[in-house]
């Protein structure tokens, strides 16, 4: 056998350097590259063949380990799960500060591979500089913090473990039901050890997406219910998206005559103004899609892990005899809300639906009810939205101009606030890859790394980063990055002056105002400091511009399309408006015993709002 002598992290290079992937006919790269900060784990062994491989696979410096990870889970998410990226850093607060992305890609479903350096697996020096010792168990180390937070996760503690380890993380980054993120934890001292590889082990490896096909008994038992509905809904998550399912979903609704609900993760699987699109469901939904949901007799969900801003935290107002059916790759999924399942790839599954209900359509009356109140709710969207000269404006005014100025496949990427409830309510999406909401795990300051994954992976598209101060006081780093790359992102941060989302839902619980917005924290004498955003932006070298109100946002927004470098616009808004309409219920305990009156009538209303809760 043929065999070549490298250190494990050479090999591993190597390795990621094989793996190709094909998209639309064409062989690609499946890594797209490797963000990474150097330090003490990583900066020998991994660093030198990474050097050695610039030229096959490109490394790029982040300024933040969890901005870094973002970034590559956003990558990964814009090109549909088909191309990655990975991330290495140090032993130990680099390494910790990725565990968060983690859980984000986790959450999500999202693969990135995660590299953290690791202590010696010969304990030879131990404690080595930013070592967990733990007293109870030597084998531990911080990077076990990933285990929980992993789809898959190993300790590389042997250069020959490569051979059996690495294939497994593939196969696990690459497959439609399992998934997520891998962690493969790497002392440094084996990162440096040299081992005879088999030269096979690199040859190169070309991957397609997996479609398994759905059961013939659990098809027949899925067209049986389908084709007796009479007021039947399709809710649309991010599997289509991840299936390349679009194409798929807008032919059979439009054969069938179904109206469309889409999640968080699945809005722009239909243009926001294609006769099915009926908006959203749940918590974010439209007065449009929460009225359909109350009177469909079968949802077919496709592609959804059906989380409680979907479902209303399990109120949804199904009609008393509503059935389900679960169209998804992962078992886990499928069966959800007691649904008859359907396990299997989306866009396989909706073709052999369609072809078995043959020329079965729903009423025209139902189709025609749902464009009606669909008509209504854009009415409304279009007042929302409007551009006003109130001095503050609202989020939802905001989000009226740049959706305004936003082009056919121009993307917002946000993630957490007020800000994904206007988004999903009222953004108008035109393109199936125009929209990217990271709110499975809802992490703040996802905004701005996640925008410049999105924009590496479509460099043709502008892609605005939407948020708050309280999430770019969370991470802003990564606006350096952007404009190091020179990859333009365009920034719109909304200064509400605190956190107003949750001061908002706190008020809604009965608390008073505490904590969240400036003004109602704890600060000296001097008072609550003035943040110039502005000049912190362009401080990391953004160009910047603070407008007031919205004509000169709109006249900004112009400038920062027409700009070659990352353009941050900061403007003041009123942190009390939201929009509430079409909004279902959201569970959020109350406490069950207060002094305080306002908190014993929040939980009053609490317990009438669960009453309907299904489990």
């Amino acid at each position: 056998m043929d065999t070549v002598r490298l250190t494990m992290a050479q090999a591993l290079v190597q390795y990621l350097c094989a793996q190709k992937v094909e998209i639309d006919g064409q062989e690609l790269s499946l890594f797209a590259g490797i963000l990474a900060i150097f330090g003490h784990g990583n900066v020998s062994g991994i660093c030198e063949a990474l050097h050695a491989a610039r030229e096959e696979i490109p490394t790029y410096r982040a300024h933040n380990e969890q901005g870094m990870a973002h970034i590559a889970i956003a990558y990964a998410k814009a090109n549909d799960r088909r191309r990655l990226m990975a991330c290495t850093t140090s032993v130990g607060p680099g390494a910790t500060n990725m565990v968060t992305a983690a859980a984000l890609a986790h959450v999500n479903r999202l693969p990135v591979l995660l590299l953290p350096g690791d202590t010696f697996a010969t304990r030879a020096p131990d404690p080595v500089l930013q070592q967990v010792e733990n007293f109870h168990d030597p084998n531990l180390t911080a990077n076990d913090c990933f285990r929980p937070v992993s789809r898959y996760w190993d300790r590389i503690c042997r250069p020959e473990q490569l051979l059996t380890s690495l294939p497994v993380a593939i196969a696990t980054l690459l497959d439609p039901v399992n998934c997520g993120p891998v962690t493969l934890a790497l002392p440094q001292d084996i990162q440096a050890e040299a081992y005879d590889y088999p030269v096979h082990f690199f040859a190169p490896k070309l991957h397609r997406l997996r479609r398994p096909g759905v059961d013939p008994e659990q098809l027949a038992e899925a067209v049986a219910v389908l084709s007796k509905a009479h007021k039947p809904l399709l809710l649309a998550g991010g599997g289509v998206h991840y299936s390349q399912a679009r194409e798929a979903l807008a032919q059979f609704v439009e054969t069938h005559r179904i109206p469309v609900l889409e999640t968080q993760a699945g809005k722009g699987v239909l243009p926001w103004d294609h006769p099915c699109n009926a908006g959203s469901m749940g918590v974010f939904g439209t007065t449009a899609g929460n009225a359909l949901v109350a009177e469909a007799d079968v949802v077919l969900a496709v592609g959804t892990r059906l989380a409680d801003f979907t479902t209303a935290s399990r109120t949804t107002p199904f009609s008393p005899d509503a059935k389900m059916i679960g169209l998804n790759v992962a078992p886990f999924d499928a069966i959800k809300h007691y649904a008859v399942p359907l396990i299997g790839d989306a866009k396989r599954g909706l073709e052999d639906l369609g072809s078995h209900l043959q020329s079965w359509k729903a009423p025209e009356t139902w189709l025609g009810k749902a464009q009606e109140l669909t008509a209504k709710w854009q009415q409304f969207v279009d007042e929302v939205t409007a551009a006003s000269d109130t001095k503050l404006p609202t989020d939802a005014q905001v989000m009226g101009a740049v959706n305004r100025a936003a082009g056919p496949k121009d993307v917002p990427v946000c993630a957490a606030g007020s800000l994904p409830n206007e988004l999903q309510k009222l953004w108008r999406t035109k393109d199936g890859k125009g929209f990217h909401l990271e709110y499975g795990y809802s992490c703040m300051g996802y905004e701005i790394p996640g925008a410049l994954g999105v924009r590496m992976a479509h460099p043709d598209r502008d892609v605005f980063a939407l948020m708050g101060d309280g999430g770019y006081m969370m991470m802003n780093s990564e606006l350096t990055t952007s404009v190091m790359l020179g990859h333009k992102i365009i920034l719109v941060l909304l200064d509400n002056r605190g956190y107003s989302c949750i001061n908002r839902l706190q008020q809604v619980c009965g608390s008073a105002p505490f904590n969240n917005l400036l003004e109602n924290c704890l600060h000296g004498e001097e008072g609550i400091p003035p943040v110039d955003f502005a000049a912190h932006a362009a401080a990391l070298g953004a160009t910047v511009e603070k407008v007031n109100g919205i004509a000169e946002l709109e006249q900004a927004l112009v400038r920062a399309k027409n700009s070659p470098r990352s353009y941050a616009i900061v403007i003041d808004t009123d942190p009390k408006p939201s929009v509430q309409e079409g909004g279902g219920w959201w569970d959020v305990a109350v406490p069950e015993v207060s002094t305080r009156e306002q908190v014993r009538t929040a939980r009053k209303h609490y317990e009438e709002a669960k009453q309907p809760q299904r489990i």
